[in-house]
């Protein structure tokens, strides 16, 4: 049997635009995106495929670089994947964050390539 590793815990899309990109991923998969003005317009995901699904959101662009699309892995260590990754040739770019409203932590490391990967806990 094949060990699919940690699950992805949540995704998100960050565009210089957000609000074109929200209402091009809600009509593209008929997804229902709420954007939050008290997160400054970033949106909440839900991708309509029932309670086990993946959440994500979509969100403005906040420094040079960071558009894209983003995976969160979920992991039981946030400090000890970021070693792991740096170790193993990945360089740490955003330290272990708590979320507002105690929802949870994470941290985004960039692989040997350049793509950045978040960890979520």
């Amino acid at each position: 049997m094949i060990d699919m590793g940690q699950p992805v815990a949540f995704f998100e899309v960050i565009s210089t635009d957000q609000e074109r990109v929200q209402k091009f991923y809600a009509d593209l998969f008929d997804w229902q995106v709420t954007p939050d003005p008290a997160m400054g317009g970033y949106a909440l995901v839900d991708t309509g495929a029932g309670g086990a699904a993946i959440i994500g959101g979509i969100g403005p662009s906040i420094a040079p670089g960071d558009t894209g699309v983003k995976i969160y892995m979920r992991v039981d260590d946030l400090d000890g994947y970021l070693e792991r990754a740096e170790a193993l040739g990945g360089k740490k770019v955003v330290p272990p964050t708590d979320l507002p409203g105690d929802h949870s932590r994470y941290a985004i490391f960039a692989d040997p390539d350049g793509n950045l990967v978040g960890l979520w806990a």
